[in-house]
């Protein structure tokens, strides 16, 4: 049985979708990163750089959801782009702009624009521009073809999905006036049976909403080097 540890934000979105769309079994793990569960012993025993999602399946251990999607994608020969030289280029090279373009960027530009204390004029700014920057880019793709891959809805639509999802808390809440390609694509995957699953699983599960001192200190342990 695969065992899937998760919080309900853009990564572990993402390996959600995927799973539901596979339509294999697997068991839910919530993992409240605003109480530090990720810090714990039995989780970084799988994870040790403490976030989530991460995943076991049997003996397997893997985190980092760009791992984990294409490790199940492969396992299950599904969603899957074609195996040529050209295809496998193009999936490949966007699926890295996703998990080391898109994420970063993006989670730096949430951090900087709505937690980070004063003075951030700058990170705001910077990280804001390359957020914007990066989503342009899959936009452009998406202009060219109904999915990241042409006519083949894929993985990689899943990865971007998972972080689509929040882009007016990345961007803005006028974002999608200049994303109208990635709208239709977030649109399209929302109304798929799988994304809906997803999220219901999400929301059967509690998780810790206030991002008071106690949460701040689990999510940011970086903040005690200011003190």
């Amino acid at each position: 049985m695969i065992k899937f540890y998760f919080h309900p934000s853009p990564n572990p979105a993402k390996v959600a979708l995927l799973l539901e769309e596979l339509g294999v079994a697997y068991d839910a793990v919530p993992v409240d990163t605003r109480k530090g569960e990720q810090f714990t012993p039995e989780f970084l025993a799988i994870n040790p750089n403490g976030k989530t999602p991460a995943m076991t399946d049997g003996d397997a251990k893997l985190f980092d959801s760009t791992a984990i999607l294409m490790y199940l994608a492969n396992k299950e020969g599904k969603f899957l782009p074609e195996n040529t030289p050209e295809a496998q280029a193009q999936y490949l090279s966007w699926m890295m702009f996703v998990a080391s373009g898109i994420g970063p960027y993006s989670g730096q530009s949430v951090h900087f624009k709505h937690f980070a204390p004063e003075p951030k004029d700058y990170a705001v700014n910077r990280y804001g521009y390359e957020a914007e920057r990066h989503w342009g880019l899959i936009d452009q793709r998406l202009s060219e073809g109904p999915y990241m891959m042409g006519d083949t809805y894929t993985v990689l639509d899943m990865a971007v999905w998972g972080w689509a999802r929040a882009v007016p808390f990345i961007l803005g809440a006028d974002a999608w006036e200049n994303l109208p390609n990635l709208k239709r694509l977030l649109d399209e995957i929302n109304a798929r049976p799988a994304a809906k699953a997803a999220e219901a699983m999400f929301a059967s599960h509690t998780f810790k909403k206030e991002m008071d001192d106690d949460a701040k200190a689990m999510m940011f342990p970086q903040n005690k080097r200011l003190a």
